[in-house]
């Protein structure tokens, strides 16, 4: 299941879009933001925890930008945390995390209490404010909890401040819910987060737009930020169509194993393939184009809404 949390800095300044992967594996990792600077997150739904990666943590609080640098001095300062005798590094354990490589990797990962115990031995002006911003983070999980509608309240805050138009997020945040239902489904298929939904993600894309979603993304210049982010009213409104045809389709065949649901991905985009097709051969130009969000918002309209936001 897919959710959106809004995180703001001390400064109720700048907020961050982030996007959850499947409620039901009870793990959720999330990359929040603080003093627009990211912090890879996670959190335990069974023990009620947040949990934060501690090198990017030290990266902020250090000001390094180097993240091996970053590493090199949690490195140094674990080992003599250690010989001190320091239980909040002899407890700190390690989780998986989205690295800089693209890839899962274990990474050394701290909830609340021992984050605020570690911060104390790291000399840091930004020690007090990263304090307040620990705080407010976990309010907002316990309100969007409470009232899940805030977290899309806060979704559509952030993208207008982005100078989105309006007709842009509805169609974004509508993509949000059918991709959530989708991987709802792939769940119940005894699909696994991450290879295997990208795998399908894949297949799924390939399909409907002819590109796979590294080609896709090198058509729009786009390294590690979100497709959707980058797509148009149009290619929204096809992903969604190919999203939500591969998800009835898999209610009423019920694949079986990764092949089987590749093939139902193939299946659910002919209706959106076919309509890519047309719509091409109506207006005489593709659909998939090099219009990334800088284009979207560089738009006249949009730059008229970013100034009255500024």
């Amino acid at each position: 299941m897919y959710h959106i949390i809004l995180v703001q800095t001390e400064k109720d300044t700048k907020k961050k879009e982030v996007i959850m992967d499947n409620k039901k594996s009870k793990k959720e990792n999330r990359l929040q933001l603080f003093q627009n600077q990211s912090v890879r997150t996670h959190w335990d739904e069974g023990k009620e925890l947040w949990y934060f990666s501690v090198v990017d943590v030290v990266a902020i609080l250090t000001v390094q930008q180097n993240y091996q640098t970053a590493r090199k001095y949690w490195n140094k300062l674990k080992e003599r945390l250690k010989k001190e005798g320091n239980e909040t590094v002899t407890n700190c354990h390690q989780l998986k995390m989205l690295a800089k490589d693209g890839k899962m990797r274990m990474t050394d990962v701290a909830d609340t209490e021992q984050l605020l115990r570690l911060i104390q031995s790291v000399p840091s002006s930004k020690a007090e404010p990263f304090k307040l911003w620990l705080a407010k983070v976990g309010y907002e999980r316990i309100e969007e909890t409470e009232d899940p509608e805030l977290a899309f309240d806060r979704a559509m805050e952030t993208y207008l401040a982005k100078g989105y138009s309006k007709n842009w997020i509805n169609q974004r945040l509508k993509s949000i819910e059918v991709r959530k239902e989708l991987t709802d489904e792939w769940n119940e298929r005894g699909m696994k987060q991450g290879l295997e939904y990208a795998i399908l993600t894949n297949e799924l894309t390939k399909a409907w737009a002819g590109k796979n979603v590294k080609d896709y993304k090198k058509i729009k210049g786009l390294k590690k930020e979100n497709l959707r982010d980058n797509m148009s009213n149009l290619e929204l409104v096809l992903n969604m169509l190919a999203e939500a045809s591969t998800t009835e389709i898999s209610k009423e065949k019920q694949p079986e194993g990764l092949e089987e649901n590749k093939s139902i991905a193939r299946k659910g985009d002919n209706a959106a393939k076919k309509a890519r097709l047309e719509i091409e051969k109506q207006t005489g130009k593709p659909i998939v184009s090099a219009e990334n969000s800088k284009n979207i918002l560089d738009k006249p309209d949009n730059k008229k809404i970013r100034g009255k936001k500024r």
